[in-house]
């Protein structure tokens, strides 16, 4: 019954559908990481703006400034150097891994630096710790990207120089002051003192998945539309071949 031609029909349109169905969920797929990454880089490439304009020191994280450019002057911490492990070179391009070196930043105007909180500052990426990099002091008029603060993995030991990510608590667990609720990576990595290696834009997390989510729903329904088309096909079949089944009597 099942290869009979009316029923090679049946099948040949299943599989059509299906088909047709999971290429048009990949391209709406496609198109959301697409969407995702112009976002990202038309973020990353806008002309950077002061940090108080963004993100003041008691305020939460804003999900539209992923990767704003900003621009912030203060006074480097004494003793607020630390490293991020594994971390790719060269935004993942690289196969090799290595460390985020990072230092916070007192915002603050010059004279006037008591008290005042700061945020974390990549300053580029080296291959071992400890890094020939010396960590910076005095004033600094810095350029970055702006980014939260992760909140993956827990740094299970609090007493070394080395983060297993970049979150703020375990920073603030290292620091005397208030710190912001999201770090800054250089534009410039301080590679004429110290030879470090720039942490590029492909290195910067990826957007929200809300970004272009209007696409990636589409591609759940036409997923969803293939497994009705395939849940059609076996329910077919199987009246098809009920009636020359033995009843269970």
């Amino acid at each position: 019954m099942l290869v009979a031609p009316r029923m090679l029909l049946l099948h040949a349109a299943g599989v059509l559908a299906l088909v047709a169905c999971v290429l048009l969920g990949r391209w709406q797929y496609d198109a959301w990481q697409l969407h995702r990454e112009d976002q990202a880089a038309a973020i990353a490439d806008q002309p950077p703006v002061a940090l108080d304009r963004v993100l003041g020191p008691d305020d939460p994280y804003r999900n539209d400034a992923v990767g704003q450019p900003v621009t912030v002057s203060g006074t480097w911490v004494p003793g607020s150097t630390a490293y991020v492990a594994d971390r790719p070179a060269d935004g993942g391009q690289d196969a090799r891994t290595g460390y985020w070196q990072l230092a916070s930043l007192a915002v603050c105007p010059p004279g006037d630096c008591a008290g005042a909180s700061a945020i974390p500052v990549v300053l580029g990426w080296t291959l071992q710790v400890p890094s020939s990099t010396g960590p910076p002091r005095g004033r600094a008029d810095l350029t970055g990207w702006l980014q939260p603060g992760e909140g993956s993995e827990v740094d299970s030991d609090p007493t070394d120089d080395v983060l297993a990510s970049l979150r703020i608590p375990d920073l603030l667990q290292r620091s005397d002051r208030d710190l912001y609720a999201g770090y800054v990576i250089l534009d410039e990595p301080r590679t004429a003192r110290g030879g470090l290696a720039p942490v590029t834009p492909d290195s910067l997390p990826k957007p929200p998945a809300s970004a272009g989510l209007r696409n990636l729903l589409y591609a759940v329904q036409w997923w969803v539309f293939g497994g009705f088309a395939v849940f059609l096909w076996w329910r077919w079949c199987r009246d098809e071949m009920a009636p020359r089944l033995p009843s269970e009597a």
